[in-house]
């Protein structure tokens, strides 16, 4: 199975898990398989959308129900906590509208909110708002990269495999040194 096999056979079912977890990585690389041809744009979209809006629902629904247990084994969201917190007394709705651009935070954050006083219906509808802009904004610049790339590269098919595994390593690399970070804070 090849490249693109791959991709359109199971591009859109990743970007969906991956925007659930995390995301920023698997949406720039949707982006780029878009403009390559073997995705659609707005399936990208949609998809990462649907992920992304699924797993602040969940994390926003933890905090509700059960914001003491998962702080008592995430001692290290304390601080993170207390700045979503801050955050949220003074900037309630562009908060829960844009956390989702705030490295380090995204996981936190709905969570946080969650065990604020802020309804459920509040929350969905601003979240919903926020995830779409998200996935607009980030896929859309992934298949703009491609474009760019394109311009100065030339012809990028030839080193697409090269391409898609760089932008892949350089989101490990980022998630391995947030996680560094973090155990280091956690000591």
């Amino acid at each position: 199975m090849d490249l693109q096999s791959i991709i359109e056979n199971y591009g859109y079912a990743a970007i969906l898990i991956g925007t659930f977890l995390e995301g920023e990585t698997i949406l720039v690389l949707a982006g780029l398989a878009a403009h390559q041809g073997y995705l659609e744009l707005t399936g990208v979209i949609f998809a990462a959308f649907l992920g992304s809006l699924c797993g602040d629902q969940l994390f926003f629904y933890l905090g509700r129900k059960h914001s003491q247990a998962i702080l008592s084994r995430r001692p290290y969201w304390k601080s993170k906590a207390e700045k979503v917190h801050k955050m949220m007394n003074q900037f309630q709705t562009p908060m829960i509208l844009c956390f989702r651009f705030l490295y380090g935070l995204r996981t936190v954050a709905p969570f946080v909110i969650g065990i604020s006083p802020v309804s459920f219906k509040k929350f969905i509808l601003l979240n919903a708002a926020g995830a779409l802009v998200w996935a607009v904004a980030v896929g859309s610049g992934g298949y703009l990269f491609g474009h760019a790339l394109e311009i100065f590269v030339g012809k990028i098919k030839h080193y697409e495999v090269q391409v898609f595994a760089m932008i892949a390593l350089l989101g490990l690399l980022v998630w391995t040194v947030h996680l560094h970070h973090r155990k280091k804070h956690k000591l």
